[in-house]
């Protein structure tokens, strides 16, 4: 396993128990002492966070948004985006047969393997020092949280995208499978023909991966210029008159 210095301080937290952190980085697949408890544990302390963070910071949004938005920053998606920015899968610690089917790289696992983390910050340090763990990953993320949003999934916002642009919604194709049947990985293609856009991404479900297909999609129209991502307007047909009136006007 390679050195936990550098997760630790991407963490903002040094274990006093190191085998808390080792547990909460080992896959059922690698041994029967693993960190799904720890994973329950961290699940539960995570929404209890993000739910008293976004209390705070957004004191005009009703209960139904701030569900809507906890729901999607805890999701699946989120934390294996989280996990990838603090190089979770380089410190996993799986059994062979993940490591050759690649479970390093399911959201799934970085997902589970990040909320164990909490909950092992939790055990290690109490409540306050798992909330700063938390609050660390999650300070750049809402700061960018665009509230017209109000935690809308990728595919809706991307649908709306559209539409107020007056084009054809979006096509999605499953391109590619990978995996074993009990543990697929989904490769999703969004093409977008209007705009030229044709995207890929993968997810442990169609669903998944249909969501960040659609945020790929986003950020490539987002990255076109405006009027590139318009439709054009068509040229107006210059008015011409009939032979009789053209003659009755030359003789006024």
């Amino acid at each position: 396993m390679s050195s936990l210095t550098t997760l630790q301080a991407a963490l903002g937290h040094q274990f006093q128990d190191a085998s808390l952190l080792e547990l909460a980085l080992t896959h059922r697949s690698h041994s029967a002492h693993h960190n799904e408890r720890l994973e329950f544990l961290g699940d539960s302390v995570l929404n209890f966070v993000v739910a008293s963070l976004l209390f705070a910071r957004f004191p005009q949004i009703d209960e139904g948004d701030l569900s809507r938005l906890r729901a999607n920053l805890v999701k699946q998606a989120s934390l294996a985006d989280i996990a990838g920015k603090l190089d979770l899968s380089q410190h996993l610690r799986l059994g062979e047969g993940e490591l050759k089917s690649g479970g390093f790289r399911r959201p799934s696992i970085l997902a589970d393997a990040l909320e164990a983390l909490f909950g092992a910050a939790y055990l290690d340090g109490g409540f306050e020092c798992a909330q700063k763990v938390i609050e660390r990953q999650y300070t750049t993320i809402l700061e960018n949280v665009d509230e017209k949003t109000l935690g809308k999934d990728p595919k809706t916002l991307l649908q709306e995208l559209l539409q107020a642009r007056k084009l054809d919604l979006p096509v999605y194709a499953v391109v590619a499978t990978h995996g074993a049947a009990h543990n697929q990985l989904f490769e999703v293609e969004c093409r977008i023909q209007a705009l030229d856009v044709k995207v890929s991404a993968g997810g442990a479900s169609r669903r998944a991966a249909e969501q960040s297909a659609a945020e790929l999609a986003i950020a490539a129209i987002k990255a076109i210029p405006q009027a590139k991502g318009q439709r054009k307007p068509r040229a107006r047909k210059s008015t011409q008159l009939s032979l009789p009136v053209a003659v009755s006007q030359e003789k006024k």
